[in-house]
């Protein structure tokens, strides 16, 4: 599946990222992604490196934006990768 879990440079204008206290990591979900396969690979994320749903947006082609996000803390935690 290429392409998946691809990180974008420009989020969405009403994603607000601004809450020192979180950090947010951005993830674009290419159409071929069904929403099972999407919603546990986002949950493998969450179980493993302590990141939570923190929005979701889904374009008429079928692919969805992901904004992931976690408490800032400081040992470091390795990024999702959705494949």
């Amino acid at each position: 599946m290429a392409g998946a879990g691809r990180r974008f440079t420009r989020l969405p204008v009403d994603w607000d990222t601004s809450n020192d206290a979180y950090e947010y990591v951005p993830l674009r979900l290419p159409p071929d992604v069904s929403r099972v396969s999407a919603s546990m690979r986002l949950a493998i994320s969450a179980e493993f490196h302590g990141w939570e749903l923190s929005r979701v947006r889904l374009y008429p082609d079928g692919s969805r934006r992901v904004l992931l996000r976690r408490r800032k803390t400081d040992h470091h935690v390795p990024e999702p990768t959705v494949r």
